[in-house]
């Protein structure tokens, strides 16, 4: 079974943190709190989150802060972050969002059917990631099998490839469909820079599919992080 992905809330008020609680509950995954930039980066030492939710407007450590943080340590780099404040300075505030390393930047008062969508993406996302991942071990070992395998056993990683191939493409339809759906709404930076890494993540995992097929070189390949 498929364990829940873990989303790290980070505010430094309490009230805002049950407030992302009770939006998001209708996921049913794992939510973690932090209660400043410092506490969310001890958080990120020992879990993997599919999407950090950050609070801009904190004491001491500030969101971009944090996030500079979190995108230079090799293991956090590329977890998506959605910026969320209650200020808005105007263009150049959100152009730092996004220079930060943000996906996202929502200004509060926010719908929280639209974050809870957007959340879900990211969620998404991430589950296919890691079913890909281990699936992809898995068949990994089995090509690394000592010695020639029969005609039987030649028949299960192919098998196990097939599938593999047709789950990701499901997820290339689907992202090939968010494309086509911000292009028709015009739709902003932020829901652009979302598509973009979907893309970013889906392309990788097909080039580590792809290295696995027979003649691509030693049945081995890189995975993708």
């Amino acid at each position: 079974m498929v364990q829940k992905a873990k989303i790290l809330l980070v505010d430094d008020r309490p009230e805002n943190l049950l407030a992302l609680e009770a939006i998001l509950s209708a996921l049913d995954q794992t939510l973690v709190r932090a209660s400043s930039g410092e506490e969310a980066l001890k958080a990120l030492l020992t879990d993997d989150f599919a999407v950090i939710l950050l609070d801009v407007q904190m004491p001491g450590m500030d969101g971009f802060e944090t996030a500079a943080h979190i995108k230079r340590r090799e293991r956090t780099r590329d977890i998506p972050i959605i910026f969320l404040t209650a200020i808005n300075h105007g263009p150049h505030h959100t152009f730092r969002g996004y220079a930060a390393g943000a996906v996202d930047y929502i200004s509060k008062p926010f719908d929280p059917w639209v974050l809870r969508a957007k959340v879900s993406v990211f969620v998404e996302l991430y589950m296919k990631n890691c079913q890909l991942r281990e699936q992809a071990a898995l068949l990994r070992l089995q090509l690394e099998s000592g010695g020639h395998p029969g005609a039987d056993r030649e028949k299960e990683p192919a098998a196990l490839l097939a599938e593999l191939s047709a789950r990701l493409a499901a997820g290339e339809e689907q992202a090939e469909a968010l494309s086509k759906q911000l292009d028709d709404e015009s739709a902003d930076v932020a829901a652009v820079a979302t598509a973009a890494h979907l893309e970013r993540k889906l392309t990788g995992l097909r080039r580590a599919l792809d290295a696995l097929e027979p003649g691509a070189g030693t049945g081995t390949a890189a995975l993708p992080s």
